[in-house]
């Protein structure tokens, strides 16, 4: 059977009828129509700007974080002197740097900075440096590849 407008259906079980309230007893949600016995709720239009919430509602309902989210990413931060782990010619990739354990997660963003000394030269294959951090591995005798 081929698929087209006249042959569409919903899926089995996605379409019921609702239960009708408020049509006698046999019906199953007789009498009070699950709305109890009187009060504002029960009746015609109720509970419309006229339910007082105490403080405990008012708090919970304001956002827990305020002010500002931004949406960009994280940067990692690695510094000059956590490259000392790696050893004279390592090349130094994200994928390095999460083997070591100098960051988190391969998907966010790092950016080498200058602080310390680099005593190795190194080939940095890495999308953001400082410029202290480029021109202390060239300075060690290392090579910038990105």
């Amino acid at each position: 059977m081929s698929l087209s407008l006249h042959t569409l259906k919903p899926s089995k079980g996605s379409k019921h009828t609702t239960k009708r309230l408020g049509r006698g007893n046999a019906s199953g949600k007789g009498s009070y129509s699950t709305k109890g016995i009187k009060g504002q709720r029960a009746r015609q239009g109720g509970r419309k700007g006229l339910v007082q919430f105490g403080v405990k509602h008012f708090v919970a309902r304001l956002p827990k974080v305020r002010g500002f989210q931004s949406f960009k990413p994280i940067t990692q931060v690695v510094s000059l002197n956590d490259l000392a782990v790696f050893k004279n010619g390592a090349t130094v990739t994200v994928n390095a740097l999460k083997q070591r354990g100098l960051i988190t997660s391969t998907t966010l963003p790092v950016k080498l900075i200058g602080v310390g000394k680099l005593k190795v030269s190194l080939q940095v294959d890495l999308p953001r440096l400082s410029s202290g951090a480029r021109a202390a591995i060239i300075k060690a005798g290392g090579s910038i590849k990105a």
